[in-house]
């Protein structure tokens, strides 16, 4: 009777062996799908990314970011508002600095503010130049 009862033991040990062998396989097998799925996963993100940047051209590569099409498209959205802030700031200053085209109306000069002396001055040195 104890010799069956080793038996018994021997062949559920064995059987419960033989079972985490075969899940273990099972598991090995299911890391290697894992893995195989995420290097497709990345690969499409990378494809994605790349269609995105093609598409705005005037978006910095730099500025787009991110491992999943989620995390690209707001990278993506919130680069054109850089993009936007940026080129509307280049704008003002463009027009801050812009010089109008041609030379200046001619206009003649104000004399409202010279003293009499002054304006005496300046009439005198005009009549020689005549």
């Amino acid at each position: 009777m104890v010799e069956e009862t080793k038996d018994t033991e021997t062949q559920d040990s064995n059987t419960l062996q033989a079972r985490i062998a075969l899940l273990e396989q099972g598991i090995a097998s299911k890391d290697s799908e894992l893995a195989a799925i995420k290097e497709t996963l990345a690969s499409g993100v990378a494809k994605y990314r790349a269609a995105v940047l093609a598409s705005a051209p005037d978006v910095p590569e730099e500025l787009v970011k991110g491992e999943t099409v989620e995390a690209i498209d707001a990278s993506l959205e919130q680069a054109r508002g850089i993009v936007a802030r940026v080129r509307q700031q280049l704008e003002v200053e463009a027009e801050e600095k812009r010089v109008p085209a041609g030379a200046p109306p001619r206009t003649h000069q104000d004399l409202s503010a010279l003293s009499p002396a002054e304006k005496i001055a300046y009439a005198l040195r005009k009549s020689l130049r005549m």
